[in-house]
């Protein structure tokens, strides 16, 4: 086990101040239940020596950077949600990356694309990775399958560390992560191993 969790990183995915505020615009429902479980994790990993990595989105504040169906959030007078120094785009309270842990910016779904993490873990050596975060549907899934599609040699997905807007959108999308591979565990599973 000592020698794979070298080979392991947790991905803690957008769980910032915009995602769980339920006054934004791009407030997953009930994603605030998850946090006590991401707080777990985060210290689990901690104590386990693993690297985590704080994904998280930073947009320009006009919305130059984010997708076609999102830009009439963004521009003067506007909500502009995770706006790069915006409060929303901070982690939320009892969140907080220490030294040493790694902060990854994206503008799409997929922590994967269109960024540097697959080379930054290749580059350290890591094979499995953890997530953990929101929103299920859209974000987790994308980073998911596009570790399947990397060839990551295991992935696994905390069930009660991740949320969607419903829990049968979220049990759903977990039936088909699951269908792809993917090792789905509660986190006081994953601790106890």
């Amino acid at each position: 086990m000592a020698d794979q969790l070298k080979h392991t990183a947790l991905l803690v995915i957008d769980m910032q101040k915009d995602f769980l505020d339920e006054q934004s615009v791009f407030a997953v429902p009930g994603a605030t239940t998850i946090l006590p479980s991401v707080i777990n994790t985060v210290e689990i990993a901690r104590n386990r020596g693993l690297f985590i990595v704080w994904v998280v989105r930073e947009h320009d504040p006009q919305g130059r950077d984010v997708e076609r169906f999102r830009r009439h959030y963004y521009g003067s007078g506007k909500p502009n949600p995770v706006s790069k120094g915006s409060k929303g785009a901070e982690l939320v309270e009892g969140l907080e990356m220490k030294e040493g842990e790694y902060k990854l910016v994206k503008t799409r779904f997929s922590a994967f694309f269109n960024t540097n993490l697959h080379s930054l873990l290749q580059g350290m050596g890591i094979t499995d990775l953890v997530v953990s975060g929101v929103q299920t549907p859209n974000c987790i899934r994308q980073t998911v399958f596009d570790a399947v599609a990397l060839d990551y040699h295991s992935i696994t997905l905390l069930s009660d560390a991740t949320a969607a807007a419903t829990p049968k959108i979220h049990h759903g999308n977990i039936t088909d992560m699951e269908n792809v591979g993917v090792v789905v565990m509660r986190v006081d599973e994953w601790g106890g191993l």
